[in-house]
């Protein structure tokens, strides 16, 4: 039998992560395994429980989410880990940050239960959290911060020579997951089979140091591979 899912709710309000808790306890496969009302807190939970997915809201006192999970990101011990961003609104001015800072996505406060629990069960199963709609939100932040498509922000210094390394179909793959589609839907555009689509993610990420799906939508970003269409 394949063990629950080890869920961590972080976030400042008690009445919203009461409302997490019963959800997520009432599936059979995950188990809210602790609580955190900060970022520091849920830093020590994420150690002592071992937890697989924190649901890690971005604002809250003392020790903020982004905070949080730059440092679960950089323990080694919590490599495991997968933090999921909550925000109030899909796009969050700290969206781009977090997913630097290592987290496997974001999810918007006001999603339907399915989707919260569906977002648990991808980032426990190591995929990115970017659907076509956050991806375009992601775009649009990360040009309102002063972002470069250009090819000659410091995020393209630092991946041109691994980004070389890439074959022309791992090239190809990587502008596909950085537009939001899924492995099912990639192959489906490549007449491959999705198993095919993951290996080439893999490869990817392996070639360009990336920890999850999420960093590799951040380095086809930042690295000029990907010029959006900015209406």
């Amino acid at each position: 039998m394949t063990p629950a899912i080890k869920v961590l709710l972080a976030d400042d309000q008690a009445l919203l992560r009461s409302a997490f808790r019963v959800l997520v306890d009432s599936e059979p496969d995950m188990q809210v395994v602790g609580e955190a009302a900060d970022g520091a807190q849920a830093v020590e939970l994420a150690r002592s429980t071992r937890a697989d997915v924190v649901l890690m809201d971005i604002r809250m006192p003392g020790t903020d989410g982004l905070t949080a999970t730059r440092m679960i990101s950089a323990d080694p011990e919590l490599a495991d880990v997968h933090v999921v961003m909550l925000t109030t609104f899909e796009v969050d001015e700290y969206v781009v940050q977090s997913l630097r800072a290592g987290a496997s996505g974001f999810l918007g406060k006001g999603a339907e239960p399915d989707e919260l629990l569906n977002a648990i069960r991808v980032a426990a199963g190591g995929e990115a959290l970017l659907s076509p709609a956050a991806t375009k939100g992601l775009i649009a932040t990360f040009l309102a911060q002063g972002g470069s498509w250009d090819g000659e922000g410091p995020g393209a210094a630092e991946y041109s020579e691994r980004l070389a390394a890439l074959t022309t179909r791992e090239r190809e793959v990587l502008v596909l997951v950085a537009g939001g589609l899924s492995n099912d839907e990639i192959a489906e555009r490549l007449v491959v089979s999705p198993l095919t689509v993951k290996t080439h993610v893999n490869r990817a990420m392996a070639k360009l140091g990336a920890r999850d799906r999420a960093q590799l939508v951040v380095i086809a970003y930042e690295s000029g591979l990907v010029r959006p269409r900015v209406e």
